[in-house]
C-alpha cells in the first residue's frame, strides 16, 4: 500500500501541542504570542493559592519546585527538549521518569528525535527537587525500543503511562500516523526495572470505544484488579474506566468496562463515560488510603486533582480541585503556566505533600520552551476531609427526610 501524503515533522509536532492544549488554548496563546510574551516558567520557590472551595475548606498551596529539563539540566543525556515525565518507582529502588518525543537541542525538531525516553532519580527529598542519576540507554538517553520516526506506517510513539505490577513495569503507548491518527495503542513490559523493553502482544485499535481508549492511565487496587481511565488523544472527549485482573495486562479481551444500563453501573456493561469533558494526560494513583486522579482538563485549560475512596465513585460528587491554570505567556506564577498539559504524581508524594510533573510546550516558530517542571502541592488532604464530611452531613440529611 502507498504511503499517503503526511505533515513534516515541525508541523506535526506543532499540530500534537496545539491539540495537547486543547482548544481553549488557542485565544490565549495567540493574544501571548502577539504581545510578545517572554519565554519561562513561574518564578521556582514562589508559592500559589489553588481554587478556594465554595464550602470552605481551606485553599491549595501550590509552589513551582524547579525545571526538570532544559539546557544544563538534561544537555548530558542529549535531551534538552523533551515532554511528559511518567514517574514510576522500579523494583531496584530508583524512580523512572519516560518522556515522550525528545531532541537533544533546547527547541521542539532540535536533532535526535526519540520517543519514549526514560531517565532514572534517586532523589528521596522531593522538596528540594528532583536530580538526576541516569538515563535509560547509558551514557545517553537512548529510544526504549529500536524503531524509525517518520517511517511507511507511522509517525512516532508517545508513552500514557505506567505501572509496576509483581516486579514488572508496564507500559501503554499510542501509535501515531500523522496528527490525530492514532492507528493503534499497545502495551510494552520490563523485567530489569526499565533496562530493556519487549512488546506483550497486546495491542488495542485507535478507534476502541469510539477512539476514548488511547490516553490511558492505571494503578494496582487491593482486590487484584488493575484499573484503568482513558480518554481519547485528541483532548476533546470524556473519561471511561476499565478494570483488569492484573495477570491479564497483556490480554485485551480481559479488560472489563464500567457501564450503566437500566439504572445501575455494573461491570461488564459497555462503557459509559465516568467524567464528562474534553480531557488529556491522566494520572492515577492510590496515596493514604484514597484514589487520586490528576486531569489535564482540555476544555478548560487546567490540571485538576479529584480525590475519591474507589476509581468506581461517583466522579461529579468526590473532592475536585484545579490545580494549575493557563497564564499568557510572560504572566505566570505558581499556580497559573502558559500552556500547561500533563500532570502526573512522583512516587514519595503524599496528598498533604503531592509533587507533579507537568509539561509545557510554546508552539510556533521558538518550539521553546518544550520542557517538563516539578510542582509540589499542598492542603489536598484536608479538602479531601472536608468534602467527604459534607458528603456525610448530605447523606446524613437526605436518609432522615
Amino acid at each position: 500500500m502507498g504511503r499517503t501524503a503526511e505533515p513534516s515533522r515541525a508541523t506535526f509536532l506543532r499540530a500534537v501541542a496545539a491539540a495537547a492544549l486543547g482548544p481553549a488554548m488557542g485565544p490565549v496563546m495567540g493574544a501571548a504570542d502577539a504581545a510578545g510574551g517572554r519565554i519561562g516558567g513561574g518564578a521556582a520557590g514562589g508559592s500559589g493559592r489553588g481554587d478556594d472551595r465554595p464550602d470552605g475548606a481551606g485553599p491549595l498551596v501550590v509552589t513551582k519546585v524547579r525545571d526538570l529539563t532544559g539546557p544544563g539540566l538534561t544537555t548530558r543525556f542529549r535531551m534538552e527538549a523533551t515532554d511528559l515525565g511518567i514517574p514510576v518507582r522500579v523494583p531496584d529502588g530508583r524512580t523512572l521518569f519516560v518522556f515522550g518525543d525528545t531532541f537533544e537541542e533546547a527547541r521542539v525538531g532540535g536533532g535526535w528525535w526519540r520517543s519514549p525516553v526514560g531517565l532514572y532519580s534517586t532523589t528521596a527529598r522531593l522538596e528540594e527537587g528532583v536530580v538526576w542519576s541516569g538515563a535509560v540507554g547509558g551514557e545517553h538517553a537512548r529510544q526504549l525500543w529500536a524503531y524509525e520516526h517518520d517511517n511507511p506506517l507511522f509517525t512516532t510513539v508517545l508513552p500514557s503511562d505506567v505501572v509496576l505490577v509483581d516486579g514488572v513495569l508496564y507500559l501503554h503507548v499510542t501509535v501515531h500516523r500523522g496528527w490525530g491518527g492514532v492507528l493503534w495503542s499497545e502495551i510494552w513490559r520490563s523485567d530489569d526495572s526499565g533496562a530493556n523493553w519487549r512488546h506483550t502482544g497486546a495491542r488495542f485499535p485507535g478507534n476502541a470505544h469510539g477512539g476514548l481508549f488511547q490516553l490511558l492511565t492505571w494503578e494496582l487496587g487491593e482486590d487484584g484488579h488493575v484499573y484503568a481511565y482513558s480518554t481519547g488523544f485528541r483532548r476533546n472527549g470524556p473519561v471511561l474506566l476499565h478494570r483488569v485482573r492484573s495477570n491479564a495486562l497483556a490480554d485485551p479481551t480481559a479488560y472489563e468496562p464500567w457501564g450503566h444500563r437500566d439504572g445501575a453501573w455494573a461491570w461488564g456493561n459497555a462503557p459509559t463515560p465516568v467524567l464528562e469533558g474534553g480531557f488529556g494526560e491522566l494520572c492515577l494513583r492510590r496515596l493514604d488510603g484514597r484514589w487520586l486522579l490528576v486531569c489535564f482538563n482540555a476544555a478548560e485549560a487546567r490540571i485538576e486533582a479529584l480525590v475519591m475512596d474507589r476509581p468506581t465513585a461517583d466522579l461529579t460528587g468526590v473532592d475536585r480541585r484545579t490545580l494549575i491554570r493557563d497564564a499568557p505567556w510572560g504572566r505566570e506564577d505558581d499556580t497559573h503556566v502558559a500552556q500547561p498539559y500533563g500532570g502526573y504524581v512522583i512516587p514519595g508524594s503524599h496528598l498533604d505533600d503531592l509533587h507533579l510533573t507537568v509539561s509545557q510546550w510554546r508552539t510556533g516558530p521558538e518550539g521553546w520552551p518544550y520542557r517538563v517542571m516539578q510542582f509540589r502541592v499542598r492542603g489536598l488532604a484536608a479538602s479531601a476531609a472536608s468534602a467527604a464530611s459534607a458528603a456525610s452531613d448530605t447523606s446524613d440529611t437526605s436518609g432522615t427526610s
